[in-house]
């Protein structure tokens, strides 16, 4: 039964996936759907978290909007994200970034990684 399941989930991969890790800031193209019209629009923000794997991986973007912090979560292999661009690597020692959500301002920035 387990092998089912899974050649199921992997027909559901993408093929390319961006790759980003817990820290970077990072653009996601999501489809929305508005009536009969679909647009795309674009969150940008610093990743949080990711959890899980295969076809059932999310993540979690954080945002500040008007001064109130948005965090929005995704499913990685979802067909309503179209694309993930990364803006920039940050530099950090933590797994899960929940420790931002009670920061603001510069002391919620993340610092850049140099290579």
């Amino acid at each position: 039964m387990n092998d089912i399941i899974k050649k199921i989930e992997d027909a559901q991969l993408k093929a390319e996936v961006a790759d980003f890790r817990v820290g970077d800031t990072i653009k996601v193209y999501a489809k929305i759907k508005e009536g009969n019209r679909e647009r795309i629009q674009v969150f940008e923000g610093t990743v949080i978290k990711r959890q899980n794997g295969g076809a059932r991986e999310t993540f979690t973007v954080r945002k500040f909007s008007n001064g109130v912090g948005v965090e929005k979560s995704w499913p990685l292999h979802s067909p309503i994200v179209e694309k993930i661009e990364v803006v920039r690597h940050g530099k950090v020692r933590r797994a899960k970034l929940y420790y931002l959500r009670e920061r603001v301002g510069k002391a919620a920035k993340v610092k850049e990684k140099v290579k």
